[in-house]
């Protein structure tokens, strides 16, 4: 109960925090999301949301690039504040293009994976990456 209502904050909990936020939401987005549209880039292409001007295949392009080979960085903690960056920029698109910035509405999940990365592009990948073992 000691440690439950503890205030301190050490190097092992915090990197396991890490982990468990980068395998969550990593997780979720490539089984839920990235995967379902490189399985079915054919038939989304045409008709996916096209924001920037440059086609909407080319668009599904750096969507599935973002949601499904970019979580797989995010979840093996393999360049990780590099491969967030793409997933920020698809998810606040989601949320204020595609969902127009209902927060409390159908863009709760892009706001919800949004947040988080962001706070993984802040805090970084913790101890439990590759990352780490690479900067050794």
């Amino acid at each position: 109960m000691k440690k439950l209502f503890s205030t301190r904050v050490s190097d092992g909990a915090f990197s396991f925090a890490m982990l468990v936020l980068r395998l969550g939401v990593g997780f979720l987005m490539l089984v839920n999301h990235g995967l379902d549209k490189l399985m079915h880039f054919a038939e989304k292409s045409g008709r996916f949301a096209d924001p920037f001007g440059v086609g909407s295949t080319t668009s599904l392009s750096m969507v599935v690039f973002a949601e499904f080979f970019c979580s797989v960085f995010i979840i093996l903690g393999l360049f990780t504040r590099l491969a967030v960056l793409p997933l920020i920029i698809a998810m606040g698109i989601a949320l204020f293009y595609a969902h127009k910035g209902q927060l409390f509405g159908e863009g709760e999940m892009a706001a919800l994976y949004l947040s988080a990365y962001i706070a993984i592009l802040f805090a970084g990948p913790g101890s439990a990456s590759l990352d780490k073992f690479i900067g050794k």
